[in-house]
């Protein structure tokens, strides 16, 4: 016996709405079960002190474990491609970065598209850069620095963390915007430059500031500039690149994403808990401590912030020719 239509199409409807019901719930409920948050750098690093701490606090306000999970290799990538593969379900979450950011043009092929494969959930934080020099270094200003440059192209060794790193990108953008040629030192990380900084056998580095401000307080190391939009509480008198070379701004950020199609009450859960803890009067404390801020946002605005400084970073690092395999 065949159903009347419109029988039928309320019946399709309801099954439709059951159908959903299980998500929604789940979605509510969220979280039930301890949430993995994959870091793509190695146990003890910036990047993992940070989401240990953000995986500390996020238990606290959520109720359940958030557990780090570090898979190192090919610079975050690895992390990246388990945890666009992993469920929806908001149990699996990537520890984003301004890495991230870096290897959509860095690397040539890619099994993912960042922008396409994650949905970015909360940004929890930024560090500014630093420009150091060796405290027996001629020039004791950016302004200094450039003229000093300029009458030295490529005699000026600049110490980074390797092609593509962090430091070597930031100076990349220094190097168009200011007018200068600098002759790139590639070292296997930060840890192992900062000795030759400070012997003298190279003369600069761009480093993100938490790993030079032990440096600058024992004044084995100078600050010329901070490469953040603004002037940072930890070096109050050492001014932005910015006033010298208007334009110029680099910061590092971090931030949690999950795989894409996950639902979008699990996000703002995410998003919402994060932004409360970065409120509290203790978090902005200990990242301080960290020389870095608070980045609150909404999953929108993360999302536009990593599309643009996926665009931003792609431009310098195109000109420079940078890439890796």
């Amino acid at each position: 016996m065949e159903l009347p239509r419109r029988e039928f199409f309320h019946l399709a409807a309801g099954a439709a709405a059951l159908s959903t019901l299980p998500r929604t719930v789940s979605a509510q409920t969220y979280p039930t079960q301890p949430v993995r948050i994959i870091v793509g750098f190695a146990a003890g690093g910036p990047a993992d002190i940070v989401a240990r701490l953000f995986a500390q606090w996020l238990s606290e306000r959520m109720g359940q474990q958030f557990i780090v999970e570090n898979r190192a290799g090919a610079g975050g990538n690895i992390a990246v491609e388990s945890v666009i593969r992993a469920a929806a379900d908001g149990y699996t979450l990537l520890h984003v970065t301004s890495t991230n950011a870096f290897n959509a043009t860095l690397f040539e092929k890619l099994n993912f598209d960042l922008i396409r494969d994650i949905a970015p959930a909360a940004s929890f934080l930024r560090n500014p850069g630093v420009i150091v020099v060796n405290p027996s270094f001629p020039a004791k200003s950016v302004p200094e620095f450039i003229a000093y440059a300029k009458a030295n192209p490529a005699k000026i060794n600049m110490a980074s963390g390797g092609p593509g790193s962090i430091s070597h990108i930031y100076a990349e953008l220094f190097k168009v915007m200011a007018g200068v040629d600098l002759t790139p030192i590639h070292y296997r990380g930060i840890g192992p430059a900062i000795p030759d900084l400070i012997s003298g056998q190279v003369q600069v580095m761009f480093d993100l500031l938490p790993s030079s401000i032990g440096y600058i307080k024992a004044g084995q190391l100078r600050p010329l500039a901070v490469t953040s939009a603004a002037r940072v509480e930890l070096l109050p008198d050492i001014p932005t690149v910015d006033e010298i070379v208007p334009g110029y701004e680099a910061s590092g950020w971090q931030g949690i994403a999950a795989p894409k199609n996950t639902a979008p009450e699990i996000i703002d859960k995410l998003n919402k808990a994060t932004n409360a803890i970065l409120a509290d009067p203790k978090t902005k404390a200990r990242l301080a401590e960290l020389s870095g801020s608070g980045f609150p946002n909404s999953p929108a605005e993360f999302g536009n912030h990593i599309a643009g400084e996926i665009e931003k970073w792609g431009k310098v690092i195109r000109a420079a020719g940078i890439k890796l395999q």
